[in-house]
Order: C-alpha cells, then sequence, then structure tokens
C-alpha cells in the first residue's frame, strides 16, 4: 500500500466508521519548525544512537500535506509535540506552537518545557493563553523529572490540571532518566498530576500500568506498541493484556505521526487485533477518552 493513497485513506476510515465513532483523536504526532523537523528526520535517518536502528520516516512530507493527510484520515483532534533538547528552545517553542494551533484549530494547544531558571515563567505564560496538552521527553533531554528546576513548571500544571504527554520509558534506548523509578517519585510529589505515558512505557509496561492503576489521573498512549516494528524488539507481555481492559477508560490511542516506519493503518490494526478487546475498548482508546480529556464542555463537536 502506497502512503497516503485512497485505499489507505478508505482503509482508515472504516475502522472508526465501523464503530460508530465520528473520528479518531490522535494524542500523539508531531509538528515543529521546519528547521527543527529537519533535523529530527535527519537523526532518524542517521540511526542516531537515540534511535538505535533504522528508522525510515513514511510521511515525510510538507507541513500542509501532513495536515491534510490527517484530516482525510478521519482525525478530529491531534497535537504538536514539541520538545527542546538544550536550554534556552522551549518559550521559543512554545510560541511556534501556539502560533501553529491558532491557524490549525483542530490542533490541541500544545506547549513544552525544559530544566532553566525561566521554566516555571514561561509554562504559566503558556496556561495562560490556553496550553491544552504539554511533551515533555526525558530521554532526549536527558534530565530527569524531578530535578529542582521544574518544580514550579510541575507546581503550575498540576494546579491547572493540563495533561502532560511524557516520554520515560526507556524504549527505544535506555536513558539516565527513563524508566519508571522517577515517575513514582514525581507523583509521589504531585500525585494529581495528568500524565499521559507515551508509547505505554515501553518496554517498561507492567511497571507503568501498576502506576496508571495506583494513580487515578495517570493515562498510557498506545503509541507505536503493538505493531510488528516495536513487537520484533520490545514486546508487550501477553501476560499483561488482561490489565488493558480493566484500564480501558485511561488508554488513549496515539501514532507518533508522521516519524514512524510503517503505515498509519497499522498504529490501527495492531490495537484492532489485539486479544480480549472488545468495540467498546476500541471506541475509548480511538476517541472517548481523549474526547473526555481533552474536550470535556464541547459537547457538540465531541458528543458520544
Amino acid at each position: 500500500m502506497t502512503v497516503g493513497t485512497v485505499d489507505e485513506t478508505l482503509a482508515v476510515r472504516q475502522i472508526w466508521s465501523a464503530l460508530g465513532l465520528p473520528g479518531i483523536i490522535d494524542v500523539h504526532t508531531h509538528f515543529m519548525p521546519k528547521s527543527v523537523l529537519d533535523k529530527v528526520w535527519s537523526y532518524f535517518d542517521s540511526a542516531g544512537p537515540l534511535v538505535g536502528r533504522t528508522w525510515p520516516i513514511t510521511y515525510r512530507t510538507n507541513e500542509s500535506r501532513r495536515i491534510h493527510t490527517l484530516r482525510r484520515f478521519g482525525v478530529r483532534g491531534f497535537t504538536a509535540l514539541v520538545y527542546p533538547h538544550k536550554p534556552h528552545m522551549a518559550a521559543w517553542l512554545n510560541q511556534w506552537a501556539a502560533r501553529f494551533a491558532r491557524s490549525v484549530p483542530d490542533c490541541l494547544k500544545t506547549a513544552t518545557f525544559y530544566p532553566e531558571p525561566e521554566a516555571g515563567g514561561y509554562v504559566e505564560a503558556a496556561i495562560r493563553d490556553g496550553a491544552q496538552v504539554f511533551k515533555a521527553h526525558v530521554q532526549v533531554g536527558r534530565y530527569d523529572p524531578n530535578d529542582p528546576l521544574l518544580d514550579d513548571v510541575w507546581g503550575a500544571i498540576h494546579d491547572a490540571g493540563v495533561p502532560v504527554v511524557i516520554h520515560c520509558g526507556s524504549g527505544p534506548v535506555p536513558g539516565q532518566h527513563t524508566g519508571p523509578e522517577p515517575i513514582r517519585r514525581l507523583m509521589r510529589r504531585f500525585p494529581q498530576l495528568r500524565l499521559i505515558i507515551a508509547h505505554m512505557g515501553m518496554p517498561e509496561y507492567t511497571e507503568f500500568l501498576d502506576i496508571c492503576e495506583r494513580s487515578a489521573q495517570v493515562h498510557l498512549d498506545t503509541t507505536m506498541v503493538f505493531t510488528s516494528f516495536v513487537e520484533e524488539v520490545m514486546p508487550f507481555p501477553r501476560s499483561q493484556q488482561p490489565r488493558l481492559q480493566q484500564l480501558r477508560e485511561r488508554i488513549l490511542f496515539g501514532s507518533d505521526f508522521p516519524n514512524i516506519p510503517y503505515h498509519y493503518l497499522e498504529a490501527m490494526q495492531a490495537l484492532t487485533r489485539l486479544r480480549g478487546i472488545d468495540d467498546d475498548w476500541l471506541r475509548a482508546v480511538f476517541y472517548h477518552n481523549a474526547a473526555d480529556l481533552f474536550y470535556p464542555p464541547d459537547n457538540a463537536a465531541h458528543s458520544r
């Protein structure tokens, strides 16, 4: 199947329409300034140490084409997950993401942060400006989420109740501060943080399922999990699959579009083929859970 063809579009739309859904909400997509995204793609092309393997970019098209592709698939809400890898970068990314969301209304207003003295100030400014989701990338940023420079950041986000998509698992390659223990410490300090654990905490799936069960505000996104690309090297344990049904209200669909080495369709099909999963679970994960989290007052546009 050729990327973005009519066949792929129809196949994607068939999945959600057969479930009686109005579309999909994808909580894990990336839109960035072109200069930044070009460097990200170059890093993937080189199979850099944070990637660890050959990783072709399937949806390597211009920004308008990528937006159009998501809309054709029926994605009604998505994110612009920007993230810094060094100081003095996050505030600029937030400004870009705010402009992007104003011009692309189906994109959630996205922001990010980095452990630096000014972080509390620009995070509070982003919240005042209507940020709907933050992105934290512990692996790429190489920082401890409990760094004291982030105390004001977590405090502001905690009080505002804004969800944070956080890459904190040790996949695809472990980092100095990845893994479940830093998140356990963070949740003890800020027990009502609305964390969305990217990639379901890959490969520490069991430990992050435990955190999700114990913390009522913690969610998991399905990004890349269960696809053949990930199952080859970091398979989800079959023994843990029954827990997916138990946590159905706190699992959200994510794709990592456009930076995935396979078709968007596969990310969806991988979920539909799970054992012990029913249509109600799929409806919750593909749409309703994210609608409840991000659009609770918007009953007209995101109704059941």
